[in-house]
């Protein structure tokens, strides 16, 4: 058992109140690509970098009005750029994001924001001492369905919470990360956090499974405990061949399912009727596309010069609790 004790490292940075805010995105991959869509339609795109010359061209063919290079260092010296897109293979994300930060741009980082709680609190400190914005690309945060849950549990809907459980699971052959919970449970554990309004406060056990030659985690279960008594569990991995994406949370009045992977009726909401019969409600809910939401956040963190959602802090606590559970995964073995 794990006790997390969670820190707080300061203040909210102050902020810049910038008119004309332009970004550059950096890494066109598989998730950057649609970074890059939703920010150039928001009209905020200025250039895209990667190292690959071919994607740069892609991205050229499609959006001609944009810069494209593949030197990171003339990111950083444009004047004309104030925020800085990172989306890049996870082991990347903290040389980068200080860069970035040192440079004087406001820096938004994929998850997780780094691969310790050192390196975290670093480019918080960092951000909180330079006045600029670092937010981390915890998206669910920003989802419309995810929002509409945590309403009906902040009204009491639900009851009391007794319990909490996400699987997170599909077929991943480019394995990037160390194991399994650095790529997949950073979206479990904030939307858990977030929803529940509150930290973990003890990592109960942490458990994994090698089924792959690359020798790395790729079945792992984590099991939480909330205050109050609320038990979270977390489910991830790269050897299903079926995708999932599902949180439940149990209350004493009724239970919630969102489910992502579906198209439509995400959320829904089982009870019992006066005959002891199961009923489904479908809660109704926005439809905007959450990463729109979640790069609209950024540029408004910007102009406001307020907090993000998703800041250091929130990045800080999600890669601690990596960070520990790994290393319980580790001595399991």
């Amino acid at each position: 058992m794990t006790s997390l004790n969670p820190t707080p490292l300061g203040k909210p940075h102050s902020g810049h109140n910038t008119a004309n805010e332009k970004v550059a995105v950096v890494g066109v991959g598989h998730w950057g690509k649609n970074l890059v869509r939703n920010f150039h339609k928001l009209d905020f795109l200025h250039t895209v970098c990667d190292l690959n010359t071919e994607a740069l061209s892609r991205v050229h063919q499609e959006y001609p009005d944009i810069q494209v290079t593949p030197e990171f260092q003339q990111i950083l010296a444009d004047s004309d750029i104030t925020g800085v897109i990172i989306s890049t293979p996870t082991a990347t994300h903290f040389d980068l994001a200080i860069q970035a930060l040192e440079a004087g741009k406001h820096v938004y980082v994929e998850k997780p924001v780094a691969t310790s709680a050192a390196q975290a609190e670093q480019l918080f400190t960092l951000a909180q001492d330079s006045n600029l914005t670092l937010m981390v690309g915890h998206l669910l945060l920003y989802h419309p369905v995810v929002n509409r849950l945590k309403q009906l549990i902040a009204e009491g809907y639900l009851g009391e919470i007794k319990y909490i459980q996400s699987d997170r699971l599909n077929f991943n052959q480019n394995r990037q990360d160390k194991s399994v919970i650095w790529d997949l449970a950073p979206h479990d554990i904030s939307m858990m956090m977030y929803v529940l309004d509150m930290e973990p406060e003890r990592i109960v056990n942490a458990s994994g499974h090698r089924t792959s030659e690359d020798g790395r985690v790729d079945v792992a279960h984590i099991e939480l405990e909330f205050p109050g008594g609320v038990t979270g569990h977390i489910h991830n991995s790269w050897v299903n061949p079926n995708k999932q994406a599902k949180l439940v949370v149990r209350g004493t009045k009724r239970i919630a399912e969102l489910n992502d992977s579906l198209t439509e009726g995400k959320l829904q909401i089982f009870d019992r009727d006066d005959e002891n019969k199961l009923v489904q409600e479908f809660p109704e809910y926005l439809t905007i596309e959450p990463l729109k939401l979640e790069c609209q956040h950024f540029i408004n963190a910007i102009r406001e010069g307020r907090s993000p959602k998703t800041d250091g802090i929130n990045g800080y606590h999600v890669v601690k609790i990596l960070e520990q559970a790994d290393r319980l995964l580790e001595q399991a073995e």
